[in-house]
């Protein structure tokens, strides 16, 4: 298996292409593709023959990128028109919607993506609270939600993907802390639990998921700094290991990475510590063998690659590789 790392740069307007070397933890580069504007969020199709990336400047757009299957390298197909600048995309199980989430614009998007691969104009624009962040369906592609950082609130839909509809679910939103500022969160892989990262207070939110009524409901909450930290927080990603054992988040006031210890039989969990990492890390990703976590530095224009301790889920920094101009977002696939 081959593990590819793909790095948007957003002020360089390029995507970097990186082998990963899973036995040793370090980083070659294969390709930067120059594509031009602000690229920021990306989204890889569940069969990796495309990588999505949102174009926040204008012409505002969702890029298309075909994969090539023997070496992961990137080619330019096409682009789609999408309603504001986007602060997340993804794709729905099923391949064939692209949901958006835009912070100015304080709205969220459904766009179709036609067999080729491409994205269309988006069919349903749903107006939010301010500063919308991210959006995403359940792992049964049954239900959908979206944060609004603004408001406080992660909206909840019903989603049918046969149509490409969405519907305000009953109650339409989990209305969490004033304040909190809610953005990035994560399903577990088989616990019925959401973990929802706050960028304000650098919380996470530990929800309950109700897989039948697409509903969320608050369990408990931690937090993610430092000890002894006092400044003004900035919490800014997480991402569950594939076997949802560890837990991890980025913080870019303190340039740390917290580890949890996830107890799938109640959702809790355990700090394990926390890890210096680039110069303010907003994105990063964990490869799909669990082994490594890849991540992005805004300020040092670098990305870092922390082995995880498959054991104690306890990081160590192994390899760092240059990168484009402000780079914010990672995604990692494996290809045979």
């Amino acid at each position: 298996m081959t593990s590819i790392v793909y790095v948007s740069n957003a002020d360089s307007g390029s995507i970097s292409v990186l082998q990963l070397d899973e036995r040793s933890g370090e980083l070659c580069s294969r390709q930067t593709l120059e594509l031009g504007g602000m690229l920021m969020p990306m989204a890889v199709s569940g069969d990796k023959r495309f990588l999505y990336v949102a174009r926040r400047s204008e012409p505002l757009a969702a890029v298309t990128l075909g994969i090539d299957a023997r070496n992961g390298q990137l080619t330019r197909l096409g682009e789609a028109a999408l309603p504001a600048s986007m602060a997340n995309i993804a794709l729905d199980a099923s391949g064939r919607w692209l949901f958006s989430a835009s912070y100015g614009g304080n709205l969220v998007a459904l766009s179709p993506i036609g067999a080729d691969g491409l994205p269309q104009l988006a069919k349903q624009v749903i107006p939010t609270g301010p500063k919308a962040h991210a959006m995403r369906s359940d792992p049964a592609n049954r239900f959908v939600f979206a944060t609004s950082l603004g408001a406080g609130q992660v909206l909840q839909f019903m989603f049918d993907a046969a149509r490409g509809e969405l519907v305000p679910n009953v109650p339409p939103a989990l209305v969490l802390r004033p304040e909190a500022g809610p953005r990035h969160f994560v399903f577990h892989p088989s616990a019925p639990f959401v973990y929802l990262l706050n960028e304000l207070d650098a919380s996470i939110d530990v929800l309950a998921f109700d897989r039948e009524r697409g509903t969320l409901r608050h369990l408990n909450t931690v937090s993610t700094l430092p000890a002894g930290f006092s400044g003004e927080a900035w919490a800014a990603d997480l991402h569950l290991t594939p076997d949802g054992r560890f837990l991890y988040s980025s913080e870019r006031r303190t340039n740390t990475l917290a580890a949890f210890a996830v107890h799938a039989g109640t959702g809790r969990l355990s700090l394990i510590g926390h890890t210096p990492t680039q110069a303010q890390p907003r994105g990063f990703a964990i490869t799909p063998s669990g082994r490594h976590l890849i991540a992005t530095g805004q300020l040092s224009h670098r990305v870092g690659v922390h082995a995880i301790d498959t054991n104690s889920g306890e990081l160590r920094l192994v390899s760092e590789h240059k990168v484009g101009l402000n780079p914010n977002w990672v995604e990692a696939i494996q290809l045979p």
